[in-house]
């Protein structure tokens, strides 16, 4: 049987080449105000995505614009709970309006590694969800307690994995603060990518190999050479008979 995997981008971040990567994912993940974006920035990639064909997904975050969503903040579970609804209720308001389809959730930065390992965190994230479209599936760390929480709270999970990050052997990702968390090298990134897709295992920073579920890898849109990083990864994919498209949601 043919090999599929779903990827991602995080876009709606600043960048000005952000439609440019839509030939070359299957799924978009859209800043939602919080951490970067906002309604203009919203709408264009809502109406990119809806014409290019690519499943639309939410990218709520802490509301840390300053630091763009990579601070974990202290936040009472209600007002996590509340600025969560606002966010992604933004974006499916611009989805609507456009007569597109939000497909997803796909937590940002400090909120989505918070929420890997912090079962509180996790609930009220997938509560948030659950409150907004029940069938919306929602990406998240391989491996992590973010996925197993949602989907005993009914919702489908995406195990996520990372076309240009480190792993620690615990399978959380390795701290940006520290060398070699990014993967620069785009021939590390593909060996990467098709590692997880073909073996279901990745290499850690410290050169274990541990086991990972790579239903959707992400290529982060604020990555140095991202774009090419896009084109060169879809293009190894491919060449691999790797079919490339998003995830089906259950009816």
């Amino acid at each position: 049987m043919p090999a599929i995997v779903d990827i991602n981008a995080d876009l709606g971040e600043g960048l000005a080449d952000d439609e440019k990567f839509l030939p070359y994912i299957s799924s978009v993940n859209i800043a939602c105000g919080a951490h970067a974006g906002d309604h203009e920035t919203m709408v264009t990639l809502v109406c990119a995505a809806k014409q290019a064909g690519t499943a639309i997904g939410a990218h709520p975050s802490y509301p840390d614009r300053e630091n763009f969503g990579r601070k974990e903040l202290q936040m009472e579970p209600a007002a996590l709970y509340d600025t969560l609804l606002s966010q992604i209720n933004l974006l499916a308001a611009c989805c609507t309006a456009e007569g597109a389809t939000l497909r997803h959730v796909k937590p940002h930065g400090a909120l989505y590694n918070h929420a890997a390992r912090d079962p509180l965190i996790a609930a009220v994230l997938a509560d948030a969800v659950a409150a907004i479209d029940p069938t919306l599936l929602l990406f998240g760390l391989a491996g992590s307690k973010m996925l197993d929480i949602a989907a005993g709270r009914g919702l489908q999970v995406v195990s996520e994995a990372f076309a240009d990050r480190t792993y620690n052997g615990d399978g959380s990702l390795v701290n940006r603060t520290l060398d070699g968390a990014v993967i620069t090298n785009s021939a590390q990134a593909v060996a990467q990518c098709l590692d997880m897709i073909r073996k279901g295992s990745v290499n850690t920073i410290m050169g274990e190999t541990i086991p990972i579920q790579a239903d959707t890898i992400c290529l982060h849109g604020d990555h140095p050479d991202a774009l090419a990083f896009a084109r060169i990864i879809n293009a190894a994919l491919k060449r691999e008979g790797i079919f490339i498209q998003s995830p089906a949601v259950k009816k």
